[in-house]
Formats: C-alpha cells, structure tokens, sequence
C-alpha cells in the first residue's frame, strides 16, 4: 500500500475547507462535484484515507458495501429513479485524479455508452 498523502478531500472530511455536504455518517461523507459532469454529479467518500480503489483491503470489506448502499440511497434521496451512474476511477489512466478513493453518483440525464 502507497503512503497516505494529504488531499483535497482530507481536508472537506476535517472542514477545513467548505464543500456542499449532502450526506455524512461516521464512515463516509458525499458532496457535490464543483465541476460537474451530469445536472446531479456527487462525490462519495470514504472517511479512511483509502488512496485508490487497488489498495483497498479485505479489511475494507464492511466498508466497501457501506459506500455501495450508502450511494443508492443518495441517489434515491437525489431523485434519480430513472437511474444513475457510478463511476470509481483508479490511477492515472482510469482517469482518478484525487489519491483519495471516490465515487462519481451521476445522474440527471440519459448516460451514454461507452463512457470516455
């Protein structure tokens, strides 16, 4: 596993920085994405600094489905019954810019296949 670094996210779980905060429990937190990429486009994160999806652990089993069901009742509580999209990116070519494991929740809008 990578050395845990300092990041954005780090810094919204301790608010240190303001974010739009849509949900929060002991071990996980969701906001809005400031650069959206759907009319709904919501960050979950994992409160355990998890750099990416390939260094979780059996560990993080519990944890894991947490985010899951954690991210359908978000979607649920956004509106998005007619579906949604979640999207986990890993490394540099999945596109993952944050060291810090997250789940896009996108929605508003009919997805198209093949994404990027």
């Amino acid at each position: 596993m990578s050395e845990t670094t300092e990041t954005i996210f780090s810094k919204i779980i301790r608010k240190e920085i303001p974010a739009d905060i849509v949900y929060e429990d002991d071990l996980c937190l969701a906001f809005k994405d400031i650069h959206p990429q759907a009319p709904v486009h919501l960050l979950l994160i994992p409160k355990k600094p998890i750099p990416k999806l390939a260094e979780a652990t059996s560990e993080d089993h519990a944890l894991m489905g947490h985010l899951l069901l954690i991210a359908k009742r978000i979607a649920d509580e956004a509106g998005l019954s007619n579906g949604f999209r979640l999207v986990i990116n890993n490394g540099d070519d999945g596109g993952q810019t944050v060291d810090h494991l997250h789940l896009h929740i996108l929605g508003g809008r009919h997805m198209k296949w093949p994404p990027g």
